[in-house]
């Protein structure tokens, strides 16, 4: 269970970035101190002398410059590791982007977990043993952040962990120190059946991957499309299939659409590729983790938890700043900046208030938390569930060059 929010108050939070998108709405007060001295009259021997008012003297308050650790877990190699690097360079540039403003020594703690289950629980174990690491980053996936949060949940109930990627419904719930930067599949189903049926959507053919991630999301989206009295013909494959021949067969004719809320991409490309092999001239909508340069066939739609950045003006010149040092990006890249900052917001409000830098006091921080906006464009606070407020997903269209243009959301 989440535990209740606590009021805070932060002496000197600082704005470090283009309009202040790092600056953390916990509350503020003014960063100087003003004295004035009145004038006085002093009688001695009958005489009355009045004295002029001293100077006003104003004092700096000096913001408090912290060290801290935070640590990442990503997919930084595996079958996702395109998610892993972009994940992981936003991490870096977000960490940089902090310690150049505020004139801190913020080191991260980088941890790969191949996007294997095993390897999170491992790496989770290893974060906790390390008493330096204040919050976490991550893990990406759903099923990592299973792995990881049970062993959270069981050696430190107090490590902040914030994923900026896991979309799976009530998973953020279950831990007491799990939030996201990312919305939950209870939007992502809606808004993608919303999406097929005012396209004219009458059947839907539907393959979850196996993973809890699909088969979590595709049973939203397949409740919601037979809601609106669309067809539903669902399907299941493992992810360690790569020929979907026989499957690709199996899809009637007058299909709407083809749903895949799969987690590897390059398995979406495969799968159009056997679908055009055979003729099958049926576009195919992709989930969130569809959205990959692996997946490029011409036509598709895709869904995102996060637009994309270059739309936002506030936040381009944070974008820019990054292509100069790193040569390409996703919408997985925003919500790490997202959400590393939001720790170190976190953490510099305990600092500027002279709290103890410990786990459970940056667990109480981030609770409370309630930034104005964010490189998303968007607010950031969390339910008591753990998960962010006001979020929504988007939507992109694959181009014939594999460009993606924003169709709405």
């Amino acid at each position: 269970m989440k535990k209740g929010k606590r009021k805070l108050q932060s002496n000197a939070v600082m704005l470090i970035m283009v309009l202040g998108l790092v600056a953390a709405a916990c509350g503020t007060s003014d960063d100087t101190t003003t004295t004035t001295v009145a004038p006085t009259t002093t009688a001695a021997a009958a005489a009355t002398t009045t004295t002029a008012a001293a100077e006003t003297t104003t004092t700096e308050m000096v913001p408090v410059v912290c060290e801290a650790t935070i640590g990442l877990m990503a997919p930084i190699t595996g079958p996702v590791a395109f998610i892993g690097e972009v994940q992981l360079n936003w991490a870096k540039y977000a960490v940089d982007v902090w310690n150049e403003g505020m004139g801190w020594d913020v080191k991260l703690i980088e941890g790969d977990t191949m996007f294997d289950v095993a390897q999170s629980a491992t790496l989770a174990a290893q974060f906790i043993d390390n008493t330096d690491i204040l919050a976490i980053v991550g893990p990406a996936g759903s099923d990592q952040v299973d792995a990881a949060g049970a062993v959270f949940e069981a050696g430190d109930a107090n490590l902040t962990f914030i994923s900026p990627s896991s979309t799976r419904i009530g998973i953020a719930e279950k831990y007491a120190g799990m939030f996201r930067t990312v919305p939950t599949d209870a939007d992502q189903g809606p808004s993608t059946s919303a999406f097929m049926v005012d396209a004219g959507a009458s059947k839907v053919f539907m393959v979850d991957d196996q993973s809890s991630y699909s088969t979590g999301l595709a049973d939203v989206t397949a409740d919601s499309l037979e809601a609106a009295g669309v067809e539903v013909v669902r399907e299941s494959v493992s992810q360690d299939v790569t020929d979907f021949s026989a499957l690709v067969a199996t899809i009637p004719d007058d299909t709407s659409w083809v749903y895949l809320p799969w987690q590897v991409a390059a398995n979406g490309q495969i799968f159009g590729n056997q679908m055009a092999e055979q003729g099958k001239d049926i576009p195919i909508f992709g989930s969130d983790g569809m959205e990959s340069e692996d997946f490029t066939i011409a036509g598709s739609i895709i869904a995102a938890f996060a637009g994309d950045i270059a739309g936002i003006p506030d936040s381009v010149p944070l974008l820019e700043g990054f292509l100069e040092q790193y040569p390409e990006t996703n919408t997985f890249g925003p919500p790490v900046f997202a959400a590393v900052t939001t720790e170190l917001v976190a953490i510099d409000v305990l600092c500027q208030s002279g709290d103890d830098l410990t786990r459970e006091n940056v667990l109480g921080a981030i609770q409370a938390i309630n930034r104005p906006t964010s490189i998303l464009g968007q607010a950031i606070s969390f339910a008591p569930s753990g998960d962010l407020i006001g979020g929504r997903f988007f939507f992109f269209e694959i181009q014939e060059d594999g460009t993606k243009t924003a169709i709405g959301g």
